[in-house]
């Protein structure tokens, strides 16, 4: 199984991509559209417009790596946001990896409870 470290930035290209884009491509993209540094660190995703594919893109000190995951059945739950670039964590890429809308997920909330004295 894939896994990202805990600390390591994921940034989201919200809109879809032509998935015929191979590394150089998307490094500029990320460069240019994403206004951000395509060999800092950092993971960079995106999806295609039926979002049943993604491609994560990073650079590992040595050089540019590229995973592509396709889902046989279903569709990446892609945030709903108004930002270009979505900041994630790890764990919530790996949230829409595994196939939960992260963006319908709901913290319960925070009780403070007083102690009678």
């Amino acid at each position: 199984m894939f896994r990202l470290a805990a600390d390591v930035s994921v940034y989201l290209h919200r809109e879809p991509i032509d998935f015929r884009a191979g590394i150089k491509s998307l490094a500029v993209r990320v460069q240019e559209t994403m206004g951000l540094d395509p060999f800092a660190s950092g993971v960079f995703a995106f999806c295609n417009r039926r979002r049943d594919r993604m491609k994560l893109l990073f650079f590992d000190r040595s050089g540019f790596v590229l995973v592509l995951k396709q889902l046989s059945e279903d569709k990446f739950r892609w945030p709903r946001r108004e930002d270009m670039v979505v900041r994630l964590t790890s764990e919530q890429l790996h949230w829409i990896l595994d196939g939960i809308d992260i963006d319908a997920m709901v913290r319960h909330p925070v009780r403070h409870y007083q102690v009678a004295g």
